[in-house]
């Protein structure tokens, strides 16, 4: 039987998650997947998120715990480690077993019976739309759940943070009562080209995703190939050109040939070298086509140009607002630097990502004049 949830977000929430695993598991059964699991009711999500919070203010010898729970049975996964008996899901016992599973790709499996539920083991395979629940820090949880298109990259549903709640919306991108601001966002998350055996890589989320692991914050500015105009904003000579452009990444999405596994983790590979040069101070720049030319490149106001003096900042979470802000209110350096690189090279694209873990994409509204900064952190905890 299950306990009454003393957390007000897991409640709130439920109904949504319900809402969307259920759609999307219509979807994957849809597309011909056989090994689904079965649909979480929204108060078993629900009494997961409560202990799963009330475990994250907690400490284990002065640590907080970093855990992952999945909400499947072991006959849903591959080679599941099974515990010798069922232990019952409360904080204590997630703090207790948190050292064991805080390795990325470890889930611990929960199930459910009459008594209420209970974590049978641990798995590190999840079928995809599974519900998957990320505990990141104190008070910070994720609802995550496998892509079912055939890349195992996890999508993030919602964001729990303290009693803020955050669902992604991924239909519209937050963007619903604003479509000329949608017509400036670029292809975040992507939704990539069919390619034989499936195969895809969403670039611009994974270097964003790769700027943001090495914690040093970091600035990718994106220009076309073959242009020079973008030379007028950043600061000349460039301190680390790159000759020839580092192509690896054009190379590999240009391949005809995706079937092979390797050519995810290949591209990823690719990709993660590239955010590497982010943390160096300065702006990484690459061109449209992902050819890495210079790093640790200085942003500067064009010689003609006029200072950025507003934008508009989005983020893709259901029922949010487009807000106009001056740029000194958005950030700090970096993003100041890449609002005026984006209103001065209007075909430029600009990414940031903060120390603090916050990601911020700038393109340029041709409609509105205006520099859009759209924040997409949640996408990517």
């Amino acid at each position: 039987m299950l306990s009454e949830p003393t957390y007000l977000a897991a409640r709130m929430v439920a109904p949504a998650l319900a809402n969307h695993f259920a759609l999307h598991l219509a979807g994957a059964a849809y597309l011909g997947h056989d090994e689904l699991p079965p649909l979480p009711p929204a108060a078993l999500m629900e009494a997961i998120i409560d202990v799963a919070f009330w475990a994250s203010l907690r400490r284990e010898e002065g640590r907080p715990p970093r855990i992952s729970l999945a909400l499947l049975m072991p006959e849903h996964t591959r080679q599941p480690l099974l515990f010798g008996h069922r232990l019952r899901l409360t904080p204590q016992v997630l703090i207790k077993l948190a050292p064991a599973v805080e390795h990325p790709g470890i889930h611990l499996g929960v199930g459910f019976d009459e008594e209420g539920l209970y974590v049978w083991g641990t798995a590190s395979l999840v079928p995809p739309v599974c519900f998957v629940l990320e505990v990141v820090e104190p008070g910070l949880l994720v609802v995550k759940h496998r892509r079912a298109d055939g890349f195992a990259k996890f999508v993030n549903v919602a964001v729990l943070r303290g009693d803020q709640i955050r669902i992604v919306d991924e239909e519209t991108q937050g963007l619903a009562d604003y479509p000329v601001l949608r017509e400036s966002l670029p292809p975040i998350p992507c939704p990539g080209t069919a390619a034989p055996g499936g195969m895809k890589v969403d670039v611009l989320l994974e270097l964003a995703r790769a700027m943001r692991a090495h914690g040093r914050g970091g600035l990718l500015l994106l220009v076309p190939p073959g242009s020079e105009a973008w030379r007028a904003s950043v600061v000349q000579p460039l301190g680390y050109p790159v000759a020839p452009a580092f192509g690896s990444i054009a190379a590999l999405l240009t391949t005809a040939d995706r079937s092979h596994r390797d050519w995810q983790g290949n591209t990823l590979d690719a990709i993660e070298i590239v955010g590497g040069f982010t943390a160096v101070d300065g702006a990484t720049i690459l061109t449209r086509q992902y050819e890495l030319i210079a790093f640790g490149a200085k942003v500067t106001r064009r010689a003609d140009g006029t200072p950025v003096e507003q934008l508009v900042v989005t983020e893709p979470v259901v029922g949010s607002s487009a807000t106009l802000l001056h740029p000194a209110k958005n950030g700090g350096t970096r993003h100041l630097a890449a609002a005026q690189f984006v209103h001065d090279q209007h075909d430029g694209l600009a990414l940031v990502a903060s120390q603090d873990g916050n990601f911020t994409v700038f393109s340029w509204s041709e409609a509105l004049q205006l520099v859009h900064a759209h924040r997409i952190d949640v996408l990517l905890l």
